[in-house]
Parts: structure tokens; C-alpha cells; sequence
């Protein structure tokens, strides 16, 4: 039997619907108020659901919220470890981690963003490899796995004995990012599986190159020739849009989602919420993304304002992908993490990249 910690961040994501872009430093409660819902309950459900080795693994949980909770609803065996009250905090997962670790886990399992790798990584640093469960709103960090799906496939690897590596934390500065400005530096590295098919690469920064710049020409023209002044675009983050949209002369948030309609912009940095009123104001409408630089994500890290919701009422046929060819050159696939099987799979197969005047390149979206 291995001896599996499990620890779940209860706010990790919640901001990401209502465009706040983390949870860090108390925001959750704004996102609260703003009508987000929990992410890490779903995910944490659909991490456990898809363990294949449950019977070889006995967990040491967080109590309640923090994990016990899913342990209990899906039948299987655990010990609590310490002790919450019913507001959490990142004091009660640095403070759990370590009596984990104390109490001689195998393995810890975490779920939540790079917020909460961060404090794995202070409370723990690489004394017992970890397994990272996706569901932070912006996900970064390379020590993820590419989805809680992918994530019990590292576990059952695990349990029947798989080497190790080390996998990099990204430390994102939120209120930097809320300012729609990228900070990041490397925090520091945790121990985990070494599963290279469910791990994700961490971002990488965006190259601003004579090659990439006249990228971004070529599909801005492209686009301009696309571009149907009575269908609603919503725009994407990323430094290869908003250098798009400025050879397009439209004001583009870097960091956020925005609305373009007969050449004007017809909202900035939109949640949810805003998202889904423009979809009922305009029947024809697209997408327009470009892949995180490192691991190909589309959908599923850093803008979870594209909801399943959103991409279900727009669709697949909708969405269009753009990006300079030295972006996704070393990309084998590109990549979705919703949180929403359906939709992921909605989106999966091949999907056509714009990446020039005129040139598409093919590539498999995969879940």
C-alpha cells in the first residue's frame, strides 16, 4: 500500500470566470461576490473518479473541504490530517503538508493553481514527490499535469513504480497580472513522477523576433481579409494577440478577454458574465486564441473566462487559432483542460493554425 497525502485548495480558481486572474492575498472573496463557483471540487472528483489503483493506496487527507470531504463521497479509505477551521487559509496547507510529511506520505497530491505549488514548495520543498492537480486560474508552473485526469494517470505510474524528476514552480506576481502586466521568475523546483505524457511544459516567455514580428503581420493581414464586420470576435490574452490587434488598430487588453465588432471594441478584460451577454446580443460570432508559449494550452490556463459554457454556445467550428511558427515549432499538439470533459472533447481532433499570410498549418488538439 502507498501512503498518499491529499490536500485541495478550496478557492484555487474561482477567480478566473469573473476575470480577476487568482485568488491570491484574500481575492476569492471578491470572486465570490462576483458569483464565481468553487473549481476545485470538480476537479478534485474527477482526479479521484479516474485513479485505476485505488485498492494499492490508502490517503492521508486534509480534513473536510480541504479533502477528506471527496475522499468520503467516492467510498475510499483515509486518516485525517490536522485540523481547519471553516475559512481556510495558505497557513492550513503549509501547516498540513508538513504533518503529512511528518506522518511518513508516500506521495502528495495537491490541487490548485501556482499559488498553491508556491506553499507545497515553502512547506516541503522536495522531501516527497508531489502530484499537482490543475485548477488555479492561470496554471503556469511545469510541475502540473496536464489535467486531474492526467493527474491520476502520474498516480497509478506512481503506485507501480516509476522514476522521478523535478519540475520548476513559476512564481506569477497576481497583482502585476491583474494589471494585465506578466511578472514571473522561477520560485523554485518540486520533486514529482517523471510521466513526460501527463506533464505539462511551463510557459515560456513570448520571443519578440524580426521572424515573430513579421509573423504577426502576415496574420494580421490575413485576418483583415477574414474578418466580417457583422460577426462579434472575441479576442484572447497573449502578447501574439495583442500585437495582432494593434497591426488591426484595436486597443487589445494584454491579460484579458476582448469584445470586436465592425472594427470596434465592444468590451475590454471580460468575465463570464459579460462574455455570455454579448454571445446573446450578437448570433454570429468567433473566437480568436493563440497557444501558451511552452505547452500548446488553448483553452484551460489563463483564461478561464472562456468557460465551457462560453465555448459550447460558440463551438468549435467558431474558434480561430493564431500564432508565429517559432511558437508552436517544438508543440507536437496543441492542448484543452477545460475542466469539462464534454467540452474538451468538442474541441479535440485538428484544428487549423493561422501562422502567415495565407498559411494554416493543421495540429491535433488533444484532452
Amino acid at each position: 500500500m502507498k501512503k498518499i497525502g491529499l490536500i485541495v485548495n478550496p478557492v484555487a480558481g474561482m477567480g478566473g470566470s469573473v476575470g480577476l486572474k487568482g485568488t491570491d492575498d484574500g481575492m476569492h472573496r471578491e470572486a465570490l461576490a462576483l458569483g464565481a463557483e468553487p473549481v476545485t471540487p470538480q476537479q478534485t472528483r474527477v482526479f479521484l473518479a479516474a485513479l485505476q489503483k485505488t485498492g494499492q493506496i490508502f490517503f492521508q487527507a486534509a480534513p473536510g473541504k480541504m479533502g477528506a470531504d471527496y475522499l468520503e463521497e467516492a467510498g475510499l479509505s483515509y486518516q485525517i490530517t490536522g485540523k481547519i477551521d471553516t475559512e481556510t487559509s495558505a497557513e492550513d496547507t503549509l501547516r498540513i503538508a508538513r504533518e503529512m510529511v511528518e506522518q511518513g506520505i508516500d506521495l502528495l497530491v495537491f490541487v490548485g493553481g501556482d499559488g498553491t505549488a508556491r506553499d507545497i514548495h515553502d512547506a516541503i520543498a522536495t522531501r516527497v514527490p508531489v502530484v499537482a492537480v490543475p485548477s488555479g486560474v492561470k496554471v503556469f508552473s511545469a510541475v502540473f499535469a496536464v489535467s486531474a485526469r492526467g493527474a491520476a494517470g502520474i498516480v497509478d505510474a506512481f503506485v507501480e513504480g516509476t522514476g522521478f524528476t523535478e519540475a520548476e514552480i513559476l512564481d506569477i506576481d497576481e497583482e502585476a497580472y491583474r494589471d494585465n502586466h506578466l511578472s514571473a521568475r522561477l520560485y523554485g523546483v518540486l520533486k514529482v513522477p517523471e510521466v513526460r505524457v501527463f506533464l505539462q511544459h511551463g510557459k515560456e516567455a513570448s520571443r519578440s523576433t524580426a521572424s515573430n514580428e513579421e509573423a504577426h503581420l502576415d496574420i494580421a493581414d490575413t485576418l483583415k481579409e477574414k474578418i466580417n464586420p457583422e460577426t462579434l470576435y472575441l479576442l484572447g490574452a497573449g502578447s501574439t494577440l495583442k500585437a495582432i490587434a494593434f497591426e488591426l488598430g484595436i486597443p487589445k487588453t494584454l491579460l484579458g478577454v476582448d469584445g470586436l465588432y465592425n472594427g470596434e471594441r465592444v468590451g475590454a478584460d471580460l468575465n463570464e458574465r459579460a462574455l455570455l451577454a454579448l454571445l446573446d446580443q450578437y448570433p454570429s460570432r468567433k473566437i480568436i486564441v493563440t497557444p501558451i508559449g511552452g505547452n500548446g494550452f488553448i483553452f484551460g490556463r489563463g483564461t478561464r473566462q472562456f468557460t465551457s459554457t462560453v465555448l459550447q454556445q460558440v463551438g468549435k467550428k467558431n474558434i480561430l487559432v493564431v500564432a508565429a511558427p517559432d511558437k508552436i515549432s517544438h508543440l507536437d499538439c496543441l492542448r484543452v483542460d477545460t475542466g469539462d470533459l464534454q467540452t474538451d472533447q468538442m474541441l479535440s481532433g485538428y484544428i487549423s493554425v493561422i501562422v502567415g499570410y495565407r498559411e494554416t498549418r493543421m495540429m491535433k488538439v488533444v484532452v
